[in-house]
């Protein structure tokens, strides 16, 4: 075999190798930890006096690990979560395509601690073309309302986390914000436009499923930005980033990492699930779980 049989050869072992990967990665998760360090200019988070975990799940896309989802909820449980916080996407907001899976696992999770709930994508898109998915996401919603579920949809509530009361935000921009090819222009005062002014007071949480505008989120005066929508960037350049967004851009900043910035603490989720593009790359889906 000559040299270009066997550069050949690696190459398309290396492409099966790949493949695998990709296939196991897609079927299993692990839990990353990121302890909160906050900016020294956040003078809200003086008066969390004991650790505290908050569990932050992001696109799970109806994914199902073990039956009925067991192994990811037995893992959730096994964090002693004092608050779970989820950041849309958990369905997948197709023609067709039963919420069932995302709602049996949401359903359960107001039994291990309370549940603030905000729309990504998938779930807007649903809210927002009844003509075409008729009534299935007001079915989805009351169902876990009635579980206990919370849904922030440009709404704040104030949560307590032991002695400390947080303010907890969940963000909806225009749906054209997440079309292919575009960057719109968002700015803190449209976001002040939806939520009103962040918490001066109290620790300001945001879950803005989208983190191409993380540079608007800081300026309307979050703390802690927690966002996914990205799935890792697909595949990940190990000790770097993610490789594409849904937007079709190239490496972005923010794609599956923690952040501490001189104003905020951005963490964005490499989610839990695919959906359409079925391929991850040294991009393991995971549970986020925060240590105050």
């Amino acid at each position: 075999m000559g040299w270009l049989g066997k550069m050949l050869a690696a190459g398309v072992g290396a492409f099966v190798l790949a493949m695998l990967e990709s296939v196991r990665e897609c079927n299993c998760f692990k839990v990353t930890h990121y302890t909160m360090r906050f900016p020294k200019t956040c003078r809200r988070n003086q008066n969390i006096k004991k650790e505290h975990c908050v569990i932050f799940l992001s696109d799970l896309h109806n994914h199902v690990y073990g039956k009925d989802n067991q192994i990811l909820l037995e893992r959730i449980r096994k964090e002693t979560p004092d608050l779970i916080l989820l950041g849309g996407d958990m369905l997948i907001g197709k023609k067709g395509v039963s919420p069932q899976p995302s709602l049996e696992l949401i359903r359960q999770l107001p039994g291990i601690a309370p549940v603030y709930y905000a729309y990504g994508n998938h779930e807007q898109r649903m809210l927002e073309r009844r003509w075409k998915y008729k009534n299935v996401m007001e079915s989805y919603e009351e169902e876990l309302q009635k579980a206990g579920v919370k849904f922030l949809k440009n709404r704040s509530e104030q949560v307590k986390l032991g002695e400390t009361t947080l303010r907890i935000s969940g963000l909806m921009l225009p749906m054209d914000s997440y079309e292919k090819f575009c960057h719109r222009k968002i700015t803190g005062d449209d976001l002040e436009s939806r939520l009103g002014p962040a918490d001066s007071e109290r620790l300001q949480i945001l879950l803005a499923h989208n983190p191409a505008y993380v540079s608007a989120y800081k300026s309307w005066g979050a703390d802690l930005i927690l966002c996914g929508h990205l799935h890792g960037g697909v595949m990940r350049l190990p000790g770097w980033r993610g490789v594409i967004t849904p937007q079709a851009f190239l490496f972005p900043r923010y794609s599956g990492e923690m952040s501490v910035e001189e104003d905020a603490v951005v963490v964005v989720s490499k989610g839990l699930g695919t959906h359409t593009v079925n391929l991850r790359l040294f991009n393991v889906p995971e549970i986020v779980a925060l240590h105050f």
